[in-house]
């Protein structure tokens, strides 16, 4: 292990910094080196069981966890890289253009299923691309990887587009193993999926100021977004169904009916109508938010059954950041802070038994989902996407900071006064420390930096204030802004 630190939180809840911090502590364990196995913070961030691990195992390089762990990987200062797993992705590239979803760590040959014999995963390279960049400011890197890109983006078309512009993946793509999607033949998930991605090869071909780049990428999305509301969209239930080969829509609502809002698909009163069903307890507004099928649905269980309920860290995030696009800040904290407390007891029940950070959790009541067919499942301390919870959406959503390098941009969302902030972040050469404060002046902003920054601060939406943020130490009384 490097020996920089990670960076630190403050909240009022200390319980909350403390699975931030035995996040970052147990991560160490799952970075493989490619050669020998062995522990390496250099290595592959692969999954392996944390207790009694098979020296036996196969080490497994997943596609959906490497594009979603980097999105807490950026905030560990350096110690664990953030693009390490993408970079082996890009490197199997085949002549066609093809990246499968997963890797055999040790022979380096693709695993694939019957029901995904391509073995085809979510296309969301460019959004993970598009945060790096954010997060490192690393123009270089966009242009390398940026034929990559737009060769896998070719195959995916040739291989999965049809004569109506919609796609005709498998179902399980996008990790729906058992959800009860009979007859899907154009899943919702997938297609918002490749419009999210669009979007992000656009805006990163305004990066490289490659005009006709950016100009084909934004017709492909708005192209997209025109056929999922006119096909997918259902006014009756307010929500986005999938497919089947007629394309008329299938009953079902699951949780892959809220990546629309990722996308930036539907209207406003379209995204008001599908915001609403995160509030719905008959829907997906069950205690523990939110399960991967809705409440009113005849094949929901209450014990999670894989994707018959359970609820899983990174389908959170997903909605989190698709709420985040229609400035529902306040619901997005809230479901974050209750997400993470049902995370909190399941690594301490109150029965007192031993708990863990899992793969899945039910959606009324705490604890782990269960699967009967399945005694292993959920995967226990999964942090590849338990890590999204803990980290990123501590970072982002419940102390509300949000961190552009290039633009050199620090935005704090505080929907309510309180003790909180981050120390010592690393924005590439540069630690930031931004913490609030009660003092005898009133609520204070402690900031220290070591490069000018832009500093946006909201304020329960009454107080909004654009400084520019000295190097060395300052701070700003909020009344007196």
């Amino acid at each position: 292990m490097n020996k920089r630190d990670f960076p630190k939180i403050h909240f009022y809840d200390q319980d909350f910094v403390d699975i931030y911090d035995k996040t970052w502590t147990w991560l160490s364990n799952f970075w493989v080196n490619a050669k020998t196995f062995e522990n390496d913070p250099e290595g592959y961030f692969v999954y392996r069981k944390p207790e009694n691990p098979d020296e036996n195992f196969t080490p497994v390089i997943d596609q959906f966890e490497s594009i979603f762990s980097s999105f807490f990987l950026v905030y560990s200062n350096r110690n664990f890289p953030a693009n390490q797993n993408l970079d082996y992705f890009y490197s199997k590239q085949e002549d066609n253009g093809a990246i499968r979803w997963k890797y055999n760590l040790k022979t380096g040959e693709v695993i694939t299923t019957p029901d995904n014999p391509e073995g085809i995963g979510l296309p969301l390279f460019a959004w993970a691309e598009f945060n790096l960049y954010h997060k490192s400011a690393n123009k270089r890197r966009i242009k390398e990887i940026m034929p990559v890109l737009q060769k896998y983006m070719e195959w995916v078309d040739n291989t999965y587009k049809q004569p109506n512009g919609l796609y005709s993946p498998p179902m399980t793509s996008s990790t729906m193993f058992n959800a009860p999607r009979r007859d899907c033949y154009y899943p919702v998930d997938f297609n918002s999926a490749m419009a999210i991605n669009c979007a992000h090869m656009s805006a990163l071909g305004d990066i490289l100021n490659d005009k006709e780049l950016s100009f084909q990428y934004k017709r492909a999305y708005f192209s997209l977004k025109t056929r999922i509301n006119n096909f997918m969209w259902d006014s009756s239930t307010g929500f986005y169904h999938d497919l089947n080969k007629e394309e008329e829509r299938l009953p079902q609502k699951t949780i892959a009916g809220f990546w629309p809002l990722l996308a930036e698909i539907p209207n406003a009163d379209k995204a008001d109508a599908l915001i609403d069903h995160l509030s719905n307890p008959t829907t997906f507004g069950t205690d523990h938010p939110f399960p991967t099928l809705s409440a009113d649905s005849p094949d929901f269980r209450e014990d999670g059954e894989g994707f018959n309920g359970s609820v899983y860290p990174a389908f959170n995030f997903m909605i989190i950041k698709g709420l985040e696009k229609y400035q529902r800040y306040d619901l997005a904290r809230e479901c974050s802070i209750r997400h993470l407390y049902f995370i909190l007891e399941g690594l301490q029940p109150a029965d007192g038994k031993k708990g863990d950070m899992y793969e899945a959790y039910k959606p009324c009541k705490e604890g782990k989902a269960v699967l009967s067919s399945d005694p292993e499942y959920p995967r226990v301390r999964y942090l590849h996407t338990v890590g999204l919870s803990t980290i990123a959406l501590m970072i982002e959503n419940v102390i509300g900071l949000s961190i552009s390098l290039p633009r050199k941009t620090v935005d704090w969302i505080i929907p309510n006064l309180e003790i909180m902030g981050i120390e010592k972040l690393s924005l590439k050469r540069n630690l930031i420390t931004i913490l609030s404060n009660k003092t005898v002046r009133g609520w204070e902003i402690q900031m220290e930096s070591e490069k000018l920054y832009y500093f946006t601060i909201n304020i329960l939406n009454q107080k909004k204030k654009t400084l520019p943020i000295p190097s060395g130490k300052c701070s700003m009384l909020i009344d007196k802004l």
